[in-house]
């Protein structure tokens, strides 16, 4: 006999934590539907963001490097791919919902714009007095609003839960909580997606900064304590190896290291805060899904070390500014020529503004579709 929704839901019961996120337990959906025959809400949701086309659109889109500039260098859709899979083991460690956890992950970077941070600051710039744009708050417009992937309903219709871990630093929230409740944190389950974003980008930027060549591992030995205490560590336990195995297991040891604090460092604090419900966990003032003190000072060693030396680098900063260009000038381009941008989008621009519409039309761009679209319209070689 196939395992039920029933099933499954009556297994979170028994084996998560009283803190967790039960599926059986969710605030449900914009648009009611009736459950599914043998997936949770979560598991249906998780589903839904991974066939979405705004999910297969980050496989063209830029994490550090541009899309192109080399085949082993992360991607937007690989570094999400990679932020699922860390959050689903911290969430596992500490028996929360694994299924709620993963599908935040999976949807927290489909709002993102062509050309990574520096598109998003363009567009956000060209914004200024139009609603500005923000990456998460377009992951949410994007599940709610622009996906068309169902007759009954616009957006993806997920669980109240997923679009909770959507919001990330937003203080209010659209769908409305019930009488008298009152929320200052997201569940543990977003909670955790947040942190795993962060631990999992600095670690793998890393990684492809030393890929790269921009990147050097004597200085890193130097200059970023976890660096050569990583070093270190897989210098005594291995041996001397090959260069690119010896950066790998650098980067994993890193990364196990940091894992492993979060997992301790929150259980702690779940236990002091004395939470006893997922609600309990949203009335708390402060995460407490975090990094020890001492993980927090050496994990912002090295993102200040990777933002002076690889982030605001000639090798990086200077194509994502002359992308950056290019994408000013698509804009000012389709604010002259509104008609051009599509029928969708014009008919939402009636609704939302031109302003709005186009920059719907543009963050959902590859960035090789915004590449190619420049060259189409001004006859420059990208």
């Amino acid at each position: 006999m196939p395992c039920t929704r029933e099933e499954l839901e009556q297994r979170e019961r028994q084996t998560l934590a009283p803190y967790a996120q039960l599926s059986a337990e969710t605030r449900g959906r914009v648009f009611p539907e009736e459950p599914a025959l043998w997936r949770t809400d979560y598991q249906r949701d998780r589903d839904r963001v991974i066939h979405s086309r705004a999910f297969r659109r980050l496989e063209y889109k830029t994490q550090v490097f541009l899309n192109g500039r080399g085949d082993h260098f992360r991607t937007r859709l690989t570094h999400t791919m990679e932020v699922a899979a860390t959050t689903r083991s911290i969430a596992r460690a500490l028996r929360l919902n694994e299924d709620l956890a993963e599908t935040i992950a999976l949807a927290h970077d489909l709002g993102h714009s062509p050309f990574g941070h520096k598109g998003e600051e363009v567009l956000n710039k060209l914004m200024r007095g139009n609603g500005g744009f923000e990456h998460n708050k377009q992951s949410l417009r994007i599940v709610e609003e622009l996906e068309q992937r169902y007759p009954e309903f616009r957006g993806l219709n997920l669980a109240w839960e997923v679009r909770e871990g959507l919001m990330k630093h937003e203080r209010s929230f659209t769908v409305p909580r019930p009488n008298g409740f009152t929320a200052r944190s997201t569940s543990l389950e977003a909670q955790i997606a947040n942190l795993a974003d962060e631990l999992t980008y600095s670690s793998h930027d890393l990684d492809d900064g030393m890929e790269s060549g921009l990147l050097s591992e004597d200085k890193l030995r130097r200059d970023v304590k976890i660096f050569g205490e990583a070093w270190n560590h897989v210098r005594k336990t291995n041996g001397a190896l090959p260069e690119e195995l010896r950066r790998h297991f650098i980067v994993r040891t890193i990364i196990d290291w940091q894992v492993h604090d979060v997992v301790e460092n929150s259980e702690q604090q779940i236990f002091d805060s004395g939470v006893k419900s997922a609600d309990d966990v949203r009335r708390q003032t402060r995460a407490l899904i975090q990094h020890s003190a001492d993980r927090r000072k050496l994990n912002g060693e090295l993102r200040k070390y990777l933002y002076a030396n690889f982030y605001l680098s000639d090798g990086v900063s200077g194509p994502n500014h002359r992308a950056g260009r290019m994408l000013e000038e698509l804009f000012r381009y389709y604010l002259a020529h509104p008609k051009e941008i599509g029928e969708g989008a014009q008919k939402r621009a009636r609704k939302t503004g031109w302003h709005r519409a186009i920059c719907d039309y543009l963050s959902g761009m590859t960035d090789r579709y915004a590449m190619n679209d420049y060259q189409r319209i001004f006859g420059i070689p990208r």
